[in-house]
C-alpha cells in the first residue's frame, strides 16, 4: 500500500552530498517530493543505521540542505540505495520540486 502524500517524481542531475554525522557519502538523486527523497549509489558504510541524516542535493543550478530520516535501504552491488522522509523541507525545495510535478487535474 503506498503511504505517500506526494507522487514521487524522476528527476535526473541532481548529486547528494550526505552526512550520517560519522561521516561523507556520495550518491546520486532518483526521485523526490515534496516530503521525500530517493538516492542510489551511496557507499555503503559499516555500522547502525541512522536516525538522521543531513543531505546536500546540488544541481540544475540549485544548493539544498535538508535533514531527512531514512525509511528503506537496499544493498545494490558495492553501494546502496537509500528512501528518507525529509523533515521540514525548505521552502526553497518544496517551490523546486513544483516546477516538476504535473498540473492539477481539472484546470
Amino acid at each position: 500500500m503506498e503511504k505517500r502524500r506526494y507522487q514521487r517524481l524522476r528527476i535526473s542531475n541532481l548529486s547528494v552530498d550526505a552526512s550520517d554525522g560519522v561521516g561523507f557519502l556520495q550518491g546520486a538523486v532518483v526521485d523526490a517530493s515534496r516530503f521525500g527523497i530517493g538516492v542510489s549509489d551511496l557507499q555503503r558504510r559499516k555500522g547502525g543505521r541512522p536516525t538522521r541524516m543531513t543531505f546536500i542535493v546540488s544541481g540544475r543550478g540549485e544548493n539544498f540542505k535538508i535533514t531527512v530520516r531514512p525509511r528503506w535501504s537496499i544493498v545494490q552491488g558495492a553501494g546502496k540505495s537509500v528512501g528518507a522522509e525529509i523533515i521540514d523541507p525548505p521552502r526553497r525545495w518544496t517551490e523546486f520540486i513544483m516546477k516538476f510535478e504535473p498540473p492539477p487535474q481539472g484546470f
